[in-house]
């Protein structure tokens, strides 16, 4: 369980995820150095076949942890859970630690019941009592419908962000603007400029290794996706750079990466890439993908999808 949470944080950044808008309490707990931040709407998941095709071909075990961990808590996953937020932020040392915040209908007195009558005492932190969930893993509310969990340094991480003792997510411009330009979707996720380096780093493969994407890395700034799965599939994602000539190149690069791809791909592989259109302006770099049910459901058997996801 303690590699879970980043675990299910990375499968989903290398593939697609669902959520919306934080609320504030959530919002509080999460670090100024976030690399990335992905919400799960377990709503809309439950209500869409592909969705849920989605979610078990890319998170199977990751998630499956993450669930046991909730309902070792008493909480039921897909009846008390609206939406699962896992945040990545590095330390110090420039390692990577990760929680998550669980928000829905959670019945705070029904889970500290449980507590008290399996006689298992919280721990003060602040102004928050931590419980044991699982080996390695605590849990507090934020609020009667707000859960905090994860190893229990990085919850104290986000508490103490909270606390106003370290920096919150409030004094990061570059990710609450890409936030901001996010947020009014139904679906969202936010990486900032290291994160969205390595992000693209592993979408453009071996791409990655030219003069070009090295030159221009370091012109990066964070970025943005979206999903809908209203009608079909419907991805965007949006990278902010430091001028057109930065866009521009990244932008060729990503389109020499399709065409590479492409001449190995199948039938299902090349439609997939057909559906997906490449621009850039004079600060972004812009990637749009669309397709209905069937064909998104077909591209999730293909060694395309396998090689992106993983």
């Amino acid at each position: 369980m303690k590699k879970a949470l980043l675990a299910v944080g990375t499968l989903l950044a290398g593939s697609m995820a669902f959520g919306s808008p934080l609320n504030s309490n959530a919002r509080s707990v999460i670090p100024a150095s976030s690399q990335q931040i992905i919400s799960v709407d377990y709503r809309a998941m439950h209500n869409s076949p592909t969705a849920m095709e989605l979610k078990a071909r890319v998170l199977p075990e990751a998630l499956k942890e993450v669930e046991s961990s909730l309902r070792q808590m008493g909480i039921d996953p897909d009846k008390d859970v609206d939406q699962l937020t896992f945040v990545s932020f590095r330390t110090q040392k420039n390692g990577l630690r990760s929680i998550g915040i669980a928000q829905g209908q959670l019945n705070q007195k029904q889970v500290l019941a449980g507590y008290r009558k399996r006689k298992v005492n919280g721990t003060k932190y602040l102004n928050s009592i931590l419980y044991p969930v699982s080996t390695g893993i605590q849990m507090t509310f934020l609020d009667e419908n707000t859960i905090l969990f994860g190893e229990p340094q990085s919850v104290k991480d986000g508490l103490s962000a909270q606390n106003g003792d370290t920096p919150g997510i409030a004094t990061n411009a570059d990710v609450t603007d890409q936030i901001s330009s996010a947020e009014s979707e139904p679906v969202w996720s936010v990486l900032d400029a290291q994160g969205t380096q390595t992000m693209l780093r592993n979408a453009l493969g071996d791409a990655s290794k030219l003069a070009d994407y090295d030159t221009i890395k370091k012109r990066l700034g964070g970025s943005h996706y979206t999903l809908d799965f209203t009608r079909g599939v419907d991805f965007q994602l949006i990278v902010s750079t430091s001028d057109g000539m930065t866009s521009g190149t990244l932008s060729a690069l990503i389109k020499a990466g399709m065409m590479y791809r492409k001449m190995g791909a199948s039938p299902i592989e090349k439609g997939a890439i057909d559906n997906m259109t490449v621009d850039s302006d004079s600060s972004s770099l812009r990637i749009h993908y669309k397709s209905d049910d069937h064909q998104f459901q077909a591209l999730l058997h293909s060694d395309l999808f396998a090689s992106v996801s993983r």
